[in-house]
């Protein structure tokens, strides 16, 4: 007969949820069938029932976890490298180069002559064409025949790139060797009219892109060794994140990995992964989950108006007063007319009007703010518009109550 033991629920905190599922469905089973001949009375199952849902949840855990180190740097020797090329986009609507971008026509002349035609340098005129740099990227370890996206640029004074295609370039890489060839319809996300003087634009219509518009024909070397050692290397260099990124290596392939500098870990290879089972190893290692740090820091953009604060900035208590001034200039043309069989002329004369105004000017207290979302609380206290901010912030800096990076792009 069985005992009270081997129908008891035996989870643990440490099983995986499959695990704590399967389980738990078969031990409710049961102790369904056997809860009343072999347990103890009605009071254990009524204990067993209120701990197991609560084991559940200790098990399922709340999920929350860091960022993989392949998203936070790159393994050394791994990196993409930029290729560039020189072609021209034919089929536009009259938005082409103009007369003065003379390097078109040359292109244009050069080309066609490789398809045994000749043309007469001072008739050519190209308002359909435009000369146009291309650029991409090849990741590391791409292959022959791959695919990769490539951007394309106006280089004279074309006024779009709308229903252009572009012939086929090839791109280069810096040292000379051509990787790619591109070649395609290009795409700009936008439009550009105008008529009569009136023009509407949305978008940036002379610079585009074509997905996948580029066939890789010649492979990337990797010149790191990875026999018995792997360096890592953050995007974004901290000491404190690449203390983090040791220790959660070390706990998944034990004492194999010790910081060299801020922007770099060490990482040993194991015994058993070198050789044919390197490729696992690396993607095991990239999927390991890091809590980075991060930098105060506020990121001003002058040009947009545009404002963003990062996670760990804060403020000290400070009081703000911000007043705008705002300079009015009008221009009124007003007709002179000369008197009657005079020999005066009429003439138009502008009559300007300055008006100087000044708004806000209030004290506003702004209390200390520890957290992000108390800083945008305070500041948006003050009423004032994103370029106003930025002005604020500039002051905050200067005053030591801004306790943070203040950035300008």
């Amino acid at each position: 007969m069985p005992t009270n033991r081997e129908f008891s629920p035996g989870l643990s905190t440490g099983s995986s949820n499959l695990h704590v599922k399967a389980n738990f469905k078969l031990e409710q089973t049961i102790l369904m069938k056997h809860s009343v001949k072999y347990l103890p009375g009605r009071k254990w199952l009524t204990i067993v029932w209120l701990l197991i849902p609560a084991i559940i949840l200790l098990t399922a855990g709340d999920g929350d976890s860091g960022v993989r180190i392949k998203d936070l740097a790159t393994f050394e020797g791994m990196k993409s490298e930029p290729v560039i090329g020189y072609g021209l986009v034919v089929g536009l609507n009259g938005t082409g180069d103009g007369s003065r971008s003379v390097f078109t026509a040359q292109a244009f002349r050069n080309m066609m002559e490789r398809f045994g035609i000749t043309l007469d340098e001072g008739r050519i005129k190209l308002k359909n064409v435009a000369a146009v740099m291309v650029t991409a990227e090849l990741a590391p370890g791409i292959q022959t025949g791959s695919k990769i996206d490539v951007t394309v640029s106006s280089l004279g004074d074309a006024s779009s790139l709308e229903g252009g295609m572009l012939l086929m370039t090839p791109l280069s890489s810096a040292d000379g060797v051509i990787r790619a060839h591109a070649q395609g319809s290009v795409s700009i996300g936008g439009f550009q009219a105008a008529s009569g003087g009136n023009q509407i634009r949305q978008g940036h219509p002379v610079v585009g892109r074509i997905p996948n518009g580029a066939s890789v024909i010649s492979t990337l070397s990797t010149h790191a060794d990875y026999s018995d050692t792997i360096r890592v290397n953050l995007n974004v260099p901290d000491f404190t994140t690449s203390s983090r990124l040791a220790e959660a290596v070390n706990q998944v392939f034990g004492e194999s990995a010790h910081v060299v500098d801020r922007g770099a870990v060490q990482v040993g290879i194991p015994m058993d992964r070198r050789g044919n089972g390197i490729p696992a190893f690396l993607a095991e290692l990239e999927s390991i989950e890091v809590e980075p740090d991060g930098t105060a820091r506020v990121v001003i953009n002058e040009r947009t108006g545009t404002v963003v604060v990062g996670e760990y900035v804060s403020l000290s208590a400070a009081a703000v007063s911000h007043g705008s001034l705002t300079v009015e200039i009008t221009s009124t043309p007003m007709v002179s007319q000369p008197g009657a069989f005079s020999r005066g002329a009429t003439v138009i004369a502008p009559e300007e009007r300055i008006a100087v105004g000044v708004g806000g000017g209030a004290m506003t207290v702004i209390k200390k703010s520890p957290s992000v979302g108390e800083v945008a609380k305070a500041l948006n206290s003050l009423g004032v518009e994103p370029r106003d901010l930025i002005a604020i912030f500039q002051a905050l800096k200067e005053v030591g109550a801004l306790k943070a990076e203040l950035v300008t792009i």
